[in-house]
């Protein structure tokens, strides 16, 4: 069975698309990817490949790491 580590990604792209006076389905279209999938990452609920992620950080002329962020889950194991 797979661990599950608890990590996650966070974004900012709702914040750097609004910066950019975007629409999603705008922001979708320059970075090839469906207006849904923009929707999904903005609440949090889909973590991009890191093809995408780099797209879209390239995008907007910033790092991928002002864009994403890796939160650590707990990683200990429960022995």
């Amino acid at each position: 069975m797979k661990k599950d580590f608890g990590d996650s990604i966070s974004n900012k792209v709702y914040e750097y698309r609004v910066l950019a006076r975007m629409s999603q389905q705008e922001l979708a279209e320059r970075v090839g990817v469906s207006k849904q999938t923009i929707f999904v990452m903005e609440k949090g609920n889909y973590v991009p490949t890191l093809l995408l992620a780099f797209r879209i950080a390239q995008f907007f002329n910033v790092d991928v790491k002002d864009v994403f962020t890796y939160v650590k889950g707990n990683d200990q194991d429960e022995n």
